[in-house]
């Protein structure tokens, strides 16, 4: 019988996500395995799938009801076990496998999990494919293997060591000139999965390490998104350590945020202008960010005389605007860099060893490097918000809001570029909210402008 998917169920490009237990049980993450199995090989991709996941608690749980699933399909499981989700989908694009499956929530709390479903590109399936597998989903009895016909599972050991030998082998990073800074850096891996490759990565580079949440046991000790708000650990240990830079990761280490030597966080959205400025001075190209990043990153983009585009929100729609403009680098605004000289996947290992090159490039502190660029006022919140009632929320706000640039690609945003300042309403994918998202050079306008929004949606 077809998957019947739970109304509670949140279903995006961004995987299928959902609270432990209820509605995200182990039966139906069988199914999902099972079902995503089933449609690679209906679709000739081959029967070869990457398993991996985060450190979650569920984490364990879940794999072992994927690899069924794919084995009862008569799929070859290959799992790397607990690594970044960038490690994951490396490992499958190398292998030239049929398609990978991660096992994580990303930075959503330690109480859910989900399914992340990519391709044998390492990257997730966009819109058109996704739709293609829940169509399978909905119309198709899983084809389950005889018994002579069950696939296999194996382990692959190496996927972090050649995740690091391959950014360490970037024509952007000078590895020699950075292990003789022998930079003192704080980390913060929240007991998530960058326990297993942010360590490492260091050690490479000649870096000096104090660290928290370095154990990947899945036991969050604060909320795990990166955001400034959930930094206060880290600021005080580079502040007590003495670190001249400090690095967060949420829990699959897709997403990087900064700490400077003072303690105080910088926003995310610098992470990706850093790093494009790093890559630009090398090898200029487009820059490829969605609709919710910092326009910092198109002032680094035009000082290096090159255009910044803009892509819906989501790592899928940024990589594939990435592949069709010949991109030099992109990203989001949420600190996830991508470089496609690696692989076209959100990455924050690579964002660590970019950091560091552009400090020794720049021959600065972390704030020096921020300083240099125009300053701006980013403010981030969610609400919840029916979402059927999305589209004539976008209607008022446009009539209320009247602004001279508007972009409905992505839910709604607004600009006043002459007054530096945007607005973006969009649902999440990955939360039943509707995300507000304001810039402008000052923090008032900023908050301004997103309390204007939802006083007009009654959020």
């Amino acid at each position: 019988m077809a998957i019947s998917l739970p109304s509670d169920l949140i279903v995006s490009v961004s995987g299928f996500r959902g609270r432990v237990g209820a509605p995200l049980t182990p039966e139906l993450m069988g199914g999902l395995a099972a079902a995503f199995g089933a449609f690679l090989q209906k679709e000739d991709a081959g029967d070869v799938v990457y398993l991996g996941r985060d450190s979650r608690t569920s984490g364990a749980m879940y794999a072992d009801a994927v690899r069924a699933g794919l084995v009862s399909v008569g799929c070859r499981v290959v799992d790397v076990g607990i690594v970044a989700t960038p490690t994951l989908l490396l490992a499958a694009e190398d292998a030239d496998a049929a398609g990978a499956l991660g096992v994580t929530a990303s930075h959503n709390p330690a109480d859910w999990n989900a399914l992340k479903f990519a391709g044998g590109d390492g990257n997730f399936l966009d819109a058109e494919r996704m739709g293609r597998f829940q169509e399978f989903l909905a119309g198709n009895e899983i084809p389950r293997a005889p018994w002579d016909a069950l696939g296999r599972s194996s382990l692959d050991r190496d996927a972090v060591v050649r995740h690091v030998a391959r950014i360490l082998d970037l024509p952007f990073v000078d590895v020699e000139g950075i292990r003789g800074k022998q930079f003192h850096v704080a980390v913060d891996c929240v007991h998530g999965a960058g326990g297993v490759i942010i360590p490492r990565l260091l050690a490479e580079l000649g870096c000096r390490v104090s660290g928290i949440g370095l154990e990947p046991d899945g036991r969050f000790p604060r909320n795990p998104e990166p955001t400034a708000a959930n930094l206060g650990d880290l600021a005080e240990l580079v502040r007590e350590s003495g670190a001249e830079v400090g690095f967060a990761v949420d829990p699959d280490v897709d997403r990087l945020s900064l700490v400077d030597g003072e303690g105080k966080a910088v926003g995310e959205d610098l992470t990706l202008a850093l790093c494009a400025r790093v890559v630009l001075n090398r090898s200029p190209g487009p820059v490829v960010t969605n609709l919710s990043t910092s326009q910092v990153v198109d002032d680094v983009a035009r000082a290096a005389g090159v255009p910044c585009l803009r892509a819906p929100v989501g790592e899928i729609n940024v990589a594939r605007r990435m592949e069709q403009e010949g991109a030099a680098i992109g990203g989001e605004g949420n600190g996830g860099v991508i470089l496609p000289q690696l692989h076209l996947t959100r990455d924050a290992p690579l964002g660590v060893a970019l950091i560091l090159q552009h400090l020794l490039e720049e021959d600065s502190s972390l704030r020096e490097a921020v300083d240099r660029w125009p300053s701006y006022h980013i403010v981030k919140e969610k609400a919840a918000y029916p979402r059927e009632r999305v589209a004539e929320a976008y209607a008022a706000l446009t009539e209320e809001m009247d602004a001279p640039e508007r972009d409905i690609s992505d839910g709604l945003r607004m600009a006043w570029p002459e007054a530096r300042e945007w607005l973006h309403v969009r649902p999440s994918g990955t939360e039943p909210v509707v995300r507000f998202i304001a810039e402008a050079p000052s923090q008032e306008r900023a908050r301004e402008l997103v309390e204007r929004a939802r006083k007009v949606l009654g959020a």
